[in-house]
């Protein structure tokens, strides 16, 4: 039985590796063995990711997808939800999710009979946890649009404003040689958001 660590991030502006200290102490608990990492930045909103579909690609039966919490694998619409979990069925893959324990136990030995019930009692959850995930996505979502209308009446809508101070940091660690990856550590961004800092420096130039 292999891991394969699941993490994303909606937005290239999001630490989609937040999570992985925790991820990967979960694992040397247990002490399982960690095949790969799967890190993209995309909305859970949608079907398409190209990570995600390489980790089932790569998916032998029996292996585990861990990740942070259930809506870090989907916030999809039910439809898309079907595909995905259908896929996932036919691979014979089990997920584990730190924010329910009960999918720990998918993670630990257990006879046919039992395991046969966690994963049932899983699924179920898993079912539920999604339901949840999408209509908290639909309510930001429509909480966000009403915001913006109510703003853009009132003449104040101006969109997301840029992080100056952050990104000057960014480009005086570029300058300075610092690695990227020191780089994130320090503020919390993502690669994305320090290649497009470094993007704009070099057309300045």
């Amino acid at each position: 039985m292999l891991v394969r660590l699941y993490l994303r991030a909606s937005t290239n502006d999001q630490d989609a590796t937040r999570a992985q200290p925790q991820l990967e102490a979960f694992c040397i608990e247990r002490g399982l063995t960690i095949a790969a990492r799967y890190i993209e930045n995309e909305s859970g909103a949608k079907l398409d990711r190209p990570e995600l579909f390489r980790l089932l690609t790569d998916s032998l039966p029996g292996d585990l997808i861990l990740i942070e919490a259930a809506d870090r694998l989907s916030r999809l619409n039910d439809g898309d939800w079907r595909r995905l979990r259908t896929e996932l069925d036919v691979r014979q893959v089990r997920v584990v999710a730190l924010d329910l324990p009960t999918s720990w136990m998918l993670a630990a030995p257990a006879d046919e009979f039992t395991a046969r019930m966690f994963a049932a009692m899983n699924s179920m959850m898993l079912d539920v946890l999604a339901a949840v995930a999408r209509k908290d996505y639909e309510d930001r979502r429509r909480r966000q649009a009403q915001g913006i209308a109510k703003a853009k009446a009132h003449g104040k809508y101006q969109g997301r404003p840029e992080d100056t101070a952050r990104n000057d940091g960014i480009a005086e660690m570029l300058k300075a040689g610092i690695s990227w990856s020191k780089i994130q550590a320090a503020t919390g961004c993502s690669r994305a958001t320090i290649s497009r800092v470094r993007q704009r420096d070099e057309n300045a130039a």
